[in-house]
């Protein structure tokens, strides 16, 4: 080390020197010592050249023409590594730029700017540092109207620091939209492309932005007019990719309509464009994610997509990437593409999953794909999680087709990587990957089987007890797909591996949608008699202790429907039935809600009623004395007089 720093020792030494002259002199020399030298930029970090050039850069009493040229050579070490600009971010560089920018001198401000860029653009930089002093944003938009530079730089620190909804509403609030909007017809392209950057972060997954967007104008001309312009062929691809975007975060957020001809005739087209594979390999990765995230909601766009410029084939290639006949002369771009296939994979992955969505014919039409479902099959096994978990949502939308699950999904014994997949992945894919599950144990799924055999009810009651809640959701789902016309060993494991503390902890559950996939599952345990007086026999006191609390509860008319459902199919088994005349208060709850107000309610109480008296079953006398003894015939009989023709028949 000590050899390696002696020959730049001389560049630090003369930054100490008394003569001012010669300090100006030994900074621009070390500007010219350091560009494009990353080996001497790391030589002047270890010597200390930051904190000095920190303090010159500070100090009142240097010159203008000093002060500007050591933010010129902090800028420049920054452009090195990025341990570089870890260095800088410790000796604190940021305030000290953000002062410098109070100057009054261009020149100097510029520098600062510049130097501040590099370092925010620097994945190392915490984006906060912008926003620990309020002022610091307004002044920047102060500065946006000093020169082109000012505003070339500022839109990118803008761009780069405004990560999600806080930092947008502040960027909002400070006038970013009114500031920036001008820049879009900026005669200087670097501008232009920056300000339009800004506006594709801004407006992401932001309804307020977006709507300001979409009203604001310059010179007379809306902004959505303006985006459409910049989307033309004989544009940049950059600018015609990043207004495309723009215009979806706009569609997206609400601002403007899916069926505008603005996103229809020409964002969607633009962005099918940039997969064709005249591409370089980043926009191809661009242009597919955006158009996914703008047709994933949409059925209509999802048709359209399908079928401009045989969109659903050309995703193909993004697999055979690098292909052997594209004569890619540049070795550094092969080896850059190479490094970054995976990328692709990952984005047509996505935006099949968006086009399947909906439309059983696309579906299709992706399945028939060469070679379709094995790419999705090594796609669920790959080392980058980005291309699993895009495999998985892919295998998830097309799961969603009866057609495919019966035959596709069971030639490729998809649910085998699936089932690996959920073995100890993180929550993100596990909640897809689980989703997909729910859709394989559909009854006329001929996976349903090998899913069960490979440990999947034990894996799903596991599910069941996450702390998030879509997994909780999907688990129990899951089980009640499962329990949907199973045998009866299947309904015992399934209670086994559940327990009955679980199964009261997902009943009590704070969410609804866990409560009635829950009581959806019990509803499909205790379907067909035999099942049902086996199940009451073993877990009768539980279940009876858990409809009586969901009646009693403060709940909702579907999960009261439903728990009334259970008990009308309890009222179904030959022995079970007991469970219910031996229990005053559960009768005394039937009798209630025959009379309640709302008629899916009474229509569910008296099933269990009907299914208590059938004449030709055993007892039936008994069980019918006693229900005319509680008045249940007199409520029959005002309910034979009701407007409602349901119930008057029932």
């Amino acid at each position: 080390l000590q050899e390696v720093t002696a020959s730049s020792r001389h560049y630090v030494d003369r930054l100490f020197d008394l003569d001012p002259q010669k300090v100006l002199q030994g900074v621009i020399d070390m500007k010219n010592a350091v560009i494009g030298n990353n080996k001497q930029k790391a030589n002047l970090i270890v010597l200390g050249a930051i904190p000095r050039l920190l303090y010159l850069l500070q100090q009142e009493s240097s010159s203008i023409e000093l002060r500007t040229e050591c933010a010129v050579v902090l800028g420049s070490l920054a452009m090195g590594t990025e341990n570089n600009v870890k260095s800088l971010l410790d000796c604190h560089i940021i305030p000290a730029l953000l002062q410098g920018l109070l100057s009054t001198d261009l020149k100097f401000i510029e520098a600062c700017l510049r130097c501040l860029r590099t370092i925010f653009i620097s994945p190392v930089t915490p984006e906060d540092l912008l926003y620990t002093d309020a002022t610091v944003v307004s002044h920047l938009m102060a500065l946006l109207s000093r020169s082109r530079c000012t505003q070339e730089y500022i839109c990118q620190i803008f761009s780069h620091c405004c990560k999600g909804p806080d930092h947008q509403t502040i960027l909002f609030i400070r006038g970013a939209v009114q500031n920036i909007a001008h820049l879009l017809v900026s005669t200087s392209y670097k501008v232009r492309m920056q300000a339009l950057k800004c506006f594709s972060v801004l407006a992401f997954e932001n309804p307020q932005v977006s709507m300001t967007l979409v009203h604001a104008s310059v010179d007379g001309e809306l902004l959505p007019q303006i985006f459409v312009k910049m989307l033309q062929r004989d544009k940049p691809i950059e600018m015609q990719l990043t207004s495309a975007k723009c215009l979806t975060s706009m569609c997206r957020a609400g601002a403007i309509r899916t069926d505008d001809s603005c996103i229809v005739l020409k964002t969607l087209p633009c962005l099918v464009r940039m997969c064709s594979k005249e591409r370089l390999l980043e926009e191809r990765v661009e242009g597919a994610e955006t158009l996914a995230y703008l047709i994933e909601t949409d059925v209509e766009l999802q048709r359209i997509a399908s079928i401009t410029d045989h969109l659903i084939v050309m995703l193909a290639d993004y697999f055979k990437y690098p292909s052997s006949v594209s004569a890619i002369t540049d070795i550094k771009r092969l080896d850059h593409d190479l490094k970054h296939a995976h990328e692709l994979r990952q984005a047509a992955f996505k935006l099949y999953a968006s086009l399947g969505a909906n439309d059983e014919d696309i579906r299709k039409k992706i399945i028939e794909t060469e070679n379709m479902m094995d790419r999705i099959v090594n796609g669920l096994s790959e080392s980058s999680i980005k291309v699993r978990l895009a495999a998985v949502r892919c295998l998830h939308s097309l799961s969603r087709s009866v057609q495919q699950l019966r035959t596709s999904f069971q030639d490729h014994a998809v649910w085998k990587p699936l089932m690996k997949v959920l073995q100890n992945a993180p929550n993100e894919i596990l909640v897809v990957a689980s989703s997909t599950l729910c859709n394989l144990l559909l009854e006329f799924s001929p996976s349903k089987e090998p899913i069960l055999e490979s440990g999947a009810i034990e894996l799903l009651c596991s599910l069941t007890q996450s702390e998030n809640l879509a997994l909780r959701v999907n688990g129990i789902w899951a089980l009640m797909n499962m329990a949907f016309q199973a045998e009866q060993k299947i309904k015992s494991d399934i209670l086994r591996g559940l327990s009955t503390e679980q199964l009261f902890q997902l009943l009590s559950d704070s969410d609804v949608n866990v409560l009635m996939k829950t009581l959806g599952l019990l509803r499909n345990l205790l379907s067909t008699r035999p099942h049902i007086d086996h199940i009451m026999s073993t877990h009768g006191k539980q279940i009876m202790q858990a409809v009586t609390l969901i009646l009693e509860g403060e709940h909702n008319i579907e999960v009261k429907e439903q728990t009334l459902c259970i008990l009308a199919n309890i009222a179904d088994g030959t022995t079970a039935k007991e469970l219910i005349m031996t229990n005053d208060d559960i009768l005394q709850k039937i009798k209630y809600y025959m009379s309640h107000s709302n008629a899916k309610l009474q229509l569910a109480a008296m099933f269990c009623i009907s299914n208590l008296i059938w004449n030709e079953e055993e007892g039936s006398q008994e069980r019918q004395d006693k229900l005319r003894d509680m008045g249940i015939v007199d409520i029959l009989h005002k309910l034979s007089q009701s407007s409602d023709p349901n119930l008057c028949d029932k």
